[in-house]
């Protein structure tokens, strides 16, 4: 018998799911759904984290709260699942009796695989993908972290938060050292939006995002990703989400500090996003290089937040709870049905939407595309269906 026999060693089957981690990614999708809206807003003034400032009181509030809440809070809470599901696939296939070097073999072309949708995803459609950086992190955290103890897994977790803290301490440096940007002279810039987001030209924002998606990939990796990866697989082996009761006060002490830290530390970002202090670009950076290391705080209350609610609601789903349930088991087929809404209809080739919403716009916008898919994962659940790209992703992996 074989590693890659499907019939007992291949992806858990439905019956079998823990909750909680389907309802985190469920709601994940929400959050990156309203982070990646804005990096479509082309044309806009520019302020801390991309956000545009020409906008109402409305506007101002809608950047407060997904500057606060949603920019840099939603892809720890992935890269944590990521981590957690991980050692999930590894203690199925160990259970299943494949051993340490085959069960590596497995999560290695899962990985690779997720590195190449990555790429077609991020060359063709967003450049701000995060499922090469995933699919790269993977290979890392694979190949020279996942077997070793708790201890280290907590000591290069801090290694890497430390390591990405520093790397933007020294950008909000040089930006304090050499002012890239003229304040004065009262032209608008991206705001934030990604180069290939504003090119009308179909065919000249394919060869941007080429350049965009290697680079976005780097900086992903430098920034809070490993570290919530290698923290989410320190979880899973103590079975935090799957078995919640038993861990109830270490979920409530991490929903408590993670808030704490993630409110505080992204609190002058969203301030300055929300128009109430006007900021030089040096100090922007401050804010923004406090923001991002924060947010890993945001992103682990999340995730314990979820495995809270997964343990209240077990035995009472209600409406809600099977919906986000039911778009988390298909989480990387919603993910790439956002991209082929906001592609076309927001970016400057297609409808070009993205230069002409406000923030509040476009995140009423965002929401709706979420629902969307929302109502797709339901009809394919109703049906027991998977979803398409998970089926192809599966068959890649276990075939």
């Amino acid at each position: 018998m074989t590693l890659l026999d499907a019939s007992n060693q291949g992806p858990v089957r439905s019956g079998a799911r823990v909750l909680a981690p389907d309802l985190a990614r469920g709601f994940m999708l929400l959050l990156i759904a309203l982070a990646n809206t804005s990096a479509y807003m082309f044309g806009h003034g520019h302020a801390p984290m991309g956000h545009p400032v020409d906008g109402t009181a409305v506007d101002r509030a809608v950047n407060f709260a997904l500057t606060i809440a949603v920019d840099g809070r939603s892809y720890p809470l992935f890269a944590f699942l990521f981590g957690y599901g991980m050692v999930q696939i590894l203690r199925r296939q160990e259970d299943h009796g494949a051993d340490r070097a085959r069960a590596k073999l497995l999560l290695r072309r899962r990985h690779v695989w997720l590195l190449l949708f990555g790429a077609v995803h991020g060359v063709l459609l967003f450049s701000g993908d995060i499922l090469g950086t995933y699919g790269a992190a993977g290979l890392i955290i694979g190949a020279l972290f996942l077997f070793r103890d708790d201890r280290s897994l907590y000591i290069w977790s801090a290694v890497f938060l430390a390591v990405s803290a520093l790397l933007l301490s020294l950008v909000a440096v040089l930006f304090g050292l050499v002012e890239t940007v003229d304040a004065t002279s009262g032209e608008l810039d991206a705001g934030g939006a990604l180069a290939s987001a504003a090119p009308p030209d179909p065919l000249a924002a394919p060869l941007l995002r080429l350049a965009e998606w290697p680079a976005g990939v780097l900086e992903g990796m430098l920034s809070s990703v490993l570290p919530a990866i290698l923290l989410g697989a320190v979880a899973a082996r103590h079975r935090l989400l799957e078995d919640p009761a038993r861990h109830l006060p270490t979920l409530r002490k991490i929903v408590g500090v993670g808030l704490a830290v993630s409110l505080l530390g992204g609190l002058p970002a969203a301030l300055a996003a929300a128009g109430a202090a006007e900021v030089s670009p040096s100090v922007e950076m401050w804010m923004l290089a406090l923001h991002r290391v924060t947010g890993i705080g945001g992103g682990l209350a999340f995730a314990a937040l979820f495995g809270i609610l997964g343990y209240r609601l077990k035995n009472r789903r209600g409406l809600v709870t099977a919906a986000l349930a039911a778009v988390g088991k298909r989480s990387l087929t919603c993910y790439l049905a956002q991209s082929l809404v906001f592609a076309p209809v927001l970016s400057a080739w297609g409808f070009g939407l993205g230069g002409r919403l406000d923030s509040a716009g476009i995140a009423v916008f965002a929401i709706g595309t979420w629902l969307l898919t929302v109502g797709i994962a339901v009809s394919l659940e109703r049906s027991r269906r998977k979803g398409p790209a998970e089926t192809l992703l599966r068959r890649r992996v276990y075939r």
